[in-house]
């Protein structure tokens, strides 16, 4: 009997499923805050969300699925892009040239601003 080994194509495919779960985590962590309303477990959900996306802007971890996407390309012989999701997509297809900071700075301000839709209703029933 033989194996099956996977294919550049197999590789290629799921590069794209990596790239597609990532517009959807980062649509989650920009809109989520509208779904969340009276669901505690997706609120917790978005709040770790919000907080992951903060420590990998800042922090020089890298987002497991960007590592993903990057190998499965690598397996499907195209060679990876280089640095952060947001700054490869964005740059090529709505922003040119914007720089790193830029984006760093656009991506913790959209997740402090949810942050704070949290805590708004919190302190004022206090």
């Amino acid at each position: 009997m033989c194996a099956v080994l996977p294919t550049a194509t197999f590789y290629s495919a799921l590069a794209a499923t990596a790239l597609f779960l990532h517009a959807l985590f980062i649509l989650w962590v920009i809109f989520g805050a509208l779904l969340t309303r009276r669901r505690p477990v997706l609120r917790r959900l978005h709040i770790a969300s919000l907080l992951w996306g903060i420590l990998t802007e800042l922090l020089p971890w890298p987002c497991p699925l960007t590592l993903l996407e990057n190998w499965c390309e690598v397996k499907a012989g195209v060679v990876p892009y280089r640095g952060g999701f947001l700054l490869h997509y964005l740059d090529k297809l709505v922003y040119p040239d914007i720089s790193a900071t830029v984006l760093t700075v656009a991506g913790v301000t959209i997740c402090l601003l949810n942050l704070g839709f949290y805590a708004v209703p919190k302190l004022k029933r206090r």
